[in-house]
């Protein structure tokens, strides 16, 4: 379509030039994600700056019949909020809905526009002594009606829930134009279905967030973290099942870490040093927070001498200062981008299980290292709610597009096994267009139809996020 296209002729008087993004220079950061994924051009990109511009623009797609495509802050990982490659989809992005509307810290809530980054929703929490705990790796860029769209996960999961947990209230507006308004501040409250939740994890399917209700909690007067080599996955399970058991709900985050993850984060940034001076197979990141009288340094003592009575930790670093603690978070983040620059490689989402978690990886491991014995696994993730990402480097000598194809191929012998633990192909990320066929041949006829009629009750012309979770119509 061309810039005469009456809709984009009718966006521009009703909201401005400068809301409405036409030229393919202006258009291009909108057209990547974090991966760098990239799909083709969308008819324009429009940015409201309130619910009523954003209520204004969906009702007049509706009118002239043209999909659009929701959009945050370009963190996807499943190619969910990427413009379709013929041209055809509106691009919406919430980047001007950024208002934190409200900061309740007796009860516990604030109400923000679905456009707020995620790190400025938390450094607006700090202020009243509260904490929005939702940590991701993307927080600085990432917007809060993104982490509503795929019910994102993150650091923290173990402890507070995953977005669908936080959420009290949203506002959503709906494909045919409407605004739902159901930002309740109610942490109580039984009337009949709750309709947000059909819009946590729904990808924008059904309608765009414009403004939601958040979960605060007492800001952490203290925290404790420490980094420990261990010899095998099975000794960080029973060391996951003994700080569970003496830490309870101060244990915030327990993540596993592969020696070959650690590596990668110093090639990242040079700046980081091996942490320990003998290398272990295998690591865990813990951290435990409190507020109050909690001697936590004397709880994580008395949990790592008991793991090291127990030969579960051969080695640890006690973080004692903040700064060494965001040291020790470092090869968290940089071991993510160390995988980037190791150029395409299989990302996966998945759960299972806690307990299953060690024979997961010892069969996975075993199938895939079958099927292609010059790939490289790098499985890592959250113990705290069985979801790991078991990521895939494929052989160094195959072009790229034999690397897509292999990866394409080892992804499908990864789910087999993954059925075999009852697991899920998607833990945190979503669906999207990357996993629709995954996620479809694995429905069973019930469940499709349902998703079906659900979609087609909000969204009967189809215009809405097309082609994301299910098919096109």
């Amino acid at each position: 379509m061309s810039d005469d296209t009456p809709l984009l002729a009718i966006l521009v008087q009703r909201l401005s030039e400068r809301a409405v993004l036409r030229d393919p220079e202006d258009q291009a950061r909108y057209l990547s994600d974090w991966a760098g994924d990239r799909l083709g051009m969308p008819l324009a990109v429009v940015r409201p700056a309130s619910t009523a511009e954003l209520a204004e623009v969906v009702n007049l797609c509706g009118e002239h019949g043209v999909a659009m495509t929701p959009q945050g802050g370009h963190s996807g990982l499943v190619a969910g909020a990427l413009p379709a490659s013929d041209g055809s989809e509106l691009v919406i992005s919430l980047e001007r809905l950024n208002r934190v509307r409200d900061i309740d810290p007796v009860n516990f809530t604030m109400t923000v526009d679905a456009g707020c980054i995620l790190e400025t929703v938390k450094q607006a929490a700090a202020e009243h002594d509260c904490d929005f705990p939702l940590a991701l790796g993307a927080q600085g860029s990432c917007q809060i009606g993104g982490n509503i769209a795929t019910n994102a996960g993150g650091l923290n999961v173990l402890r507070h829930g995953m977005m669908r947990q936080l959420v009290l209230g949203l506002e959503v507006v709906l494909p045919d134009g409407r605004v739902w308004n159901g930002l309740h501040a109610l942490h109580k409250d039984n009337r009949g279905v709750d309709l947000k939740q059909l819009f946590l994890g729904s990808e924008g399917t059904l309608g765009i967030v414009s403004g939601a209700v958040l979960k605060l909690v007492p800001k952490a007067e203290q925290s404790r973290t420490a980094l420990l080599g261990v010899s095998s996955v099975e000794a960080v399970i029973d060391l996951y099942v003994l700080a569970r058991r003496g830490c309870s709900d101060l244990l915030t985050a327990f993540e596993l870490i592969p020696r070959r993850c650690i590596e990668l984060a110093m090639e990242a940034t040079p700046s980081l040093r091996d942490p320990m001076d003998d290398a272990h197979p295998w690591y865990v990141l813990m951290e435990v927070a409190a507020t109050g009288p909690v001697d936590l340094g004397v709880m994580l003592e008395q949990l790592l001498e008991q793991g090291m009575e127990d030969e579960l930790i051969l080695n640890g670093v006690l973080a004692s200062s903040e700064s060494q603690s965001q040291q020790l978070w470092q090869f968290r983040e940089s071991m993510l981008e160390g995988q980037r620059l190791r150029g395409e490689h299989l990302r996966t989402d998945i759960s299972v299980p806690i307990s299953a978690i060690p024979a997961f990886v010892t069969q996975a491991t075993e199938v895939v290292m079958a099927a292609s014995p010059d790939c490289e696994i790098i499985a890592y993730g959250h113990v705290g709610d069985g979801n790991l990402h078991f990521n895939i480097l494929p052989p160094s000598t195959l072009d790229d597009e034999a690397k897509h194809d292999h990866l394409h191929a080892l992804e499908a012998t990864l789910f087999e096994v993954l059925d075999g633990f009852d697991g899920s192909i998607s833990a945190e990320h979503g669906i999207g267009r990357t996993k629709q066929a995954a996620y479809l041949s694995r429905l069973s006829p019930m469940e499709l139809e349902l998703a079906r009629g659900i979609k087609t009750l909000f969204d009967p012309d189809g215009l809405m996020n097309a082609g994301r979770i299910l098919p096109a119509r």
